[in-house]
């Protein structure tokens, strides 16, 4: 593929969020796509080659600097790239203007590659050469398609001082002329009546439904998956605490304290505000997650489900698992630590403060890959940065309650197991769990791009492999030169290998094509059942909907056979819409209901496939904001967030034929006789208003 994207990866993010909120150092800008802080123009040229080549002119405003396209991807940069479907591709990027270089103290003072005032990138091109037939004679010798366009965009990184903007996307398209040359055009989108009111449905009463059943019961769901957080991310804590680098400090940490202190209760304040500091220093890492642009409600979900961030997450833990399997160590940069160690010291609470600061940038190559999976974790479900807020707090609390506890009662010290071998084989099988995390993140992008590369058997596969690979780690078969295995395996090692291995059985159904290929346990972490490499003719799929991404279809076919609409917004990675579709829909009393009595459409708001030119446009959003509708997800993110005031996934909403809201939608409903109820409670509503127009 030739389009190329510029992402951080969660450590970055991580790093960069503890470093400038403790420190006070740069401050990076949040992104605004309103301040056009490079105007581009674009233009064509015959490339030194002869054929088309593309001429990118960036207008860069002053006291800005726009990197160069030569900068690695580890690095702030600027990238070129052409759609999927462009039949050319990039053969070599030509930057002509004012390039300079210099050292930045922001990227630990990496040697960065810039542009000021004007700069142009010429972009030589190569068509690709055609395995079919021509086509009614259009294609010239040269291999160009007269008639045809080229589309691509530019992701650009500028800074100004302390401000970073970007990475931002500017589309540009061409098209082909009759001679083979290419002529720039207009890539901006309309904001036409009839488009906006495909996705402003004014016959939509949110308040006002047919039957007052149902409902989201958004505070109680709301509370319950913030609980639900917060534990996971305390038990997140709980793994840090026992790692190798986290460990051995909480002995000695807490005897600095009591012993060094005037008195005893002394000793004890400063324990307790010793590990309150490493509680706020964790809770700090969600405040940049708060200034996202507030008026996208889909913002944090467009993040998470964006494919080449799900790929870098991939990446990242995949990263993790080799480390903690002791190929190398993850630290952070030893000027950091030493920097932030001599400011650490109990003379006052802020030598408390940053005595908090070093354990966690000490900790940092244990703590930071289950920091790292906890940010994305959290990032994935809906709610905002309050859930990142949540995680981040369980995380620190587990981490930090245990050197106040100790403090007050320094006997406990007693009972603490000695540290030994055994921390490292916590960090190996954690790196074994990283491992599968990181088919998660890459099976989310391969669903939402529809690569076919982690079919749903594919998937399971796998983790087969690393849940045996764990056990036989933990039955001391597979060794890594660092970990040598101890004498004489203990009971508690013994026990977790077996779990590991049961887990392994418990999975090989799902390689099947069977009605057992359901596994209930893990539902909504692997593929959906229809993504399958037994293709349509794969069993136990449960219900399948009638229409796919297409509302209006759905429409039509809801009046030819007079039904009311089960609405299905739902998303590639989500992982509670797999739970619903695998574990409450097949259920005998919902199944029926939903195969006989409702056409059912599933709505994608993940789904980051191009519309048709013809059908992108700017719509404008409830709060007057102007929003740009390019992709199938950005078109139903929208219908449902405008009409229902709802952003998260899975939603459910039925509605009539001809569009009239029969109940209040619901949202994850586990349980079946639940949804039963909430969909016949739909269809007497639906009865009810047929009754009523029939009546007329």
């Amino acid at each position: 593929m030739d389009k190329l994207f510029r992402f951080f990866s969660p450590p970055s993010v991580l790093l960069a969020a503890v470093l400038l909120l403790t420190l006070g150092q740069r401050t990076l800008a949040q992104t605004d796509t309103t301040q056009k802080v490079v105007n581009w123009e674009f233009g064509s040229r015959p490339g030194t080659d002869g054929k088309p080549a593309l001429v990118l002119h960036a207008h860069i405003l002053d006291g800005w600097k726009l990197y160069s396209t030569t900068m690695p991807d580890s690095l702030p940069n600027s990238r070129v790239g052409l759609d999927s479907s462009a039949k050319a591709s990039i053969t070599g990027i030509e930057e002509q203007g004012k390039l300079q270089s210099a050292k930045d103290s922001l990227f630990s003072n990496a040697l960065t590659r810039f542009f000021t005032g004007d700069a142009q990138w010429i972009v030589n091109l190569q068509p690709r050469s055609r395995t079919a037939p021509k086509t009614a004679g259009r294609e010239r010798s040269d291999g160009w398609t007269p008639g045809s366009d080229l589309k691509g965009t530019v992701t650009y990184m500028a800074i100004k001082k302390d401000s970073v903007v970007g990475p931002l996307e500017v589309a540009f398209r061409y098209a082909v002329g009759a001679d083979g040359s290419l002529v720039a055009k207009s890539t901006d989108l309309k904001e036409t009546t009839a488009a906006a009111g495909s996705l402003k449905l004014s016959t939509i009463d949110l308040a006002h439904p047919v039957n007052d059943c149902g409902g989201t019961g958004a505070e109680d769901t709301r509370s319950k998956g913030l609980l639900g957080i917060f534990i996971l991310g305390f038990l997140g804590g709980l793994v840090g605490l026992i790692m190798p680098c986290t460990f051995p400090m909480i002995p000695l940490t807490v005897s600095f304290f009591t012993k060094r202190a005037a008195t005893r209760s002394k000793g004890i304040v400063n324990a307790f505000l010793y590990g309150f500091f490493i509680f706020l220093i964790y809770v700090l890492i969600s405040v940049p997650f708060y200034f996202l642009k507030a008026n996208n409600a889909n913002i944090l979900n467009t993040i998470s489900t964006n494919v080449w961030l799900n790929v870098g997450f991939a990446t990242v833990f995949l990263v993790f698992a080799l480390s903690f399997f002791g190929l190398f160590e993850i630290t952070l940069p030893s000027s950091i630590s030493n920097s932030v160690d001599a400011k650490s010291g109990i003379g006052s609470i802020g030598g408390i403060f940053f005595m908090a600061l070093t354990l966690a940038t000490v900790s940092f190559s244990c703590t930071g890959p289950i920091l790292g999976t906890l940010l994305v974790g959290a990032l994935n479900q809906n709610g905002g940065a309050v859930q990142l807020t949540v995680a981040m707090a369980g995380f620190g609390v587990a981490l930090g309650l245990p050197f106040a506890l100790f403090a007050l009662f320094p006997n406990w010290l007693r009972s603490l197991p000695r540290s030994g071998s055994w921390m490292n084989t916590v960090k190996v099988v954690f790196g074994f769990v990283e491992l599968a995390l990181a088919l998660k993140y890459l099976s989310n992008a391969d669903l939402v791009s529809h690569w076919g590369l982690l079919k749903r058997e594919t998937f399971f596969g796998l983790w087969i492999l690393i849940s045996i690979g764990a056990a036989l780690y933990l039955f001391g078969i597979i060794k890594f030169h660092h970990d040598p295995p101890p004498a004489k395996l203990s009971l508690g090692r013994k026990i977790i290998a077996v779990l590991f291995l049961a887990f392994g059985l418990y999975l090989i159904p799902g390689l099947t094509n069977t009605r057992y290929a359901n596994i209930s346990l893990v539902s909504g972490f692997p593929p959906p059942l229809s993504y399958s490499l037994y293709g349509g003719a794969a069993s136990g799929k449960g219900v399948e909907a009638n229409v796919i991404n297409d509302f209006d279809k759905a429409l039509q076919l809801a009046k030819a056979q007079h039904k009311p609409i089960l609405v299905d917004f739902t998303g590639w990675a989500c992982v509670n819409c797999r739970k619903m579709e695998e574990n409450v829909w097949p259920k005998p009393g919902v199944e029926t209901l939903i195969n006989n009595d409702y056409v059912l459409v599933s709505l994608y708001v993940d789904d980051r496939k191009l519309l048709p030119d013809d059908q992108q446009f700017i719509f404008t959003t409830g709060d007057g904001s102007k929003k740009a509708i390019r992709t199938i997800g950005d078109k139903f993110a929208t219908l449902q967030s405008e009409n229902f005031s709802n952003a998260s996934q899975p939603f459910y909403v039925l509605i009539s034929p001809d569009q009239k809201l029969l109940t209040r939608p619901v949202g994850y409903t586990p349980d079946p006789q639940t949804y039963a109820q909430w969909l016949r409670c739909g269809l007497e509503a639906f009865k009810t208003e047929a009754a009523k127009t029939a009546g007329r």
